[in-house]
């Protein structure tokens, strides 16, 4: 069997998806699987929850949000994880962390208590939650991806927490509508590598399938190296018209993002 012929596959990790699932982010992993079927791609997935190990190996990683109870939940037990995600993310795993997923993916997060809760260090990135009285931030976002090929991405935030870069963290997005991680500085989510931290929610990968296919790319480049095959430009008109459809929304619903010259 040449290259060519062999049936192809990614290993697909979800984390806590029974704990931390606010906004249908378990639909991301619906998506996933559909889209990779598209492409003649099997995702195999298995599910990683409180007390469980993760699996000896992983091609794509995916954490959903949750609010800070559920937070304090899972704190602890991903912390404990965060050397073997580390180095998946050193390795080319790609990773996509959602909103209270993605805080725990950085290197701490106080909550709304003054509970210092441990991340995952995946990202160089630390989250506060400035406590009563400060707005939240919350609506529909549209955000210049910094990944290439991935373009505009849509999607809606709901948060407390304001996240701030490290020195070796890099934005996922700048931010054209909406308040991305701060509201301050105009950076949407983090990358490290082929890692994708953001607060979007929707779920996500449906109405964005430029990221959907970066993902299960890198995923593929993950598992087959360096010879992997590029993935077919597929269409996907649902999917173009619902991410249409949320621009406008974003557009027409969100605060602007006014950046000095």
């Amino acid at each position: 069997m040449t290259l060519e012929d062999r049936p192809r596959s990614i290993r697909v990790v979800t984390l806590y998806d029974d704990v931390m699932n606010v906004y249908a982010d378990r639909g991301n992993v619906i998506a996933l699987r559909a889209r990779a079927a598209e492409h003649g791609v099997e995702a195999d997935v298995t599910p990683v929850s409180l007390d469980d190990a993760l699996p000896a190996d992983a091609d794509l990683v995916l954490i959903g949000g949750g609010q800070d109870r559920e937070q304090r939940r899972i704190a602890g037990h991903l912390a404990s994880h965060g050397p073997q995600l580390r180095d998946w993310a050193d390795e080319g795993v790609a990773m996509l962390a959602i909103c209270g997923g993605y805080q725990l993916f950085g290197q701490s997060y106080r909550d709304a208590s003054g509970a210092e809760l441990p991340g995952a260090g995946v990202f160089d990135v630390t989250t506060v939650a400035p406590g009563l009285g400060w707005p939240r931030c919350i609506g529909d976002v549209l955000a210049a991806s910094a990944v290439p090929g991935v373009g505009e991405v849509t999607g809606f935030e709901n948060h407390g927490g304001r996240t701030y870069l490290g020195p070796t963290a890099r934005p996922f997005a700048m931010v054209e509508y909406g308040y991305g991680n701060n509201g301050d500085d105009g950076t949407e989510g983090a990358t490290r590598d082929e890692a994708i931290g953001t607060y979007l929610h929707g779920s996500l990968l449906p109405k964005n399938p430029a990221l959907l296919d970066h993902l299960i790319a890198a995923a593929l480049r993950h598992r087959e190296g360096a010879d992997s095959a590029p993935l077919a430009r597929l269409p996907a008109p649902y999917a173009d018209r619902a991410h249409a459809t949320a621009a406008q929304v974003a557009r027409r619903r969100s605060r602007r993002v006014i950046r000095s010259s």
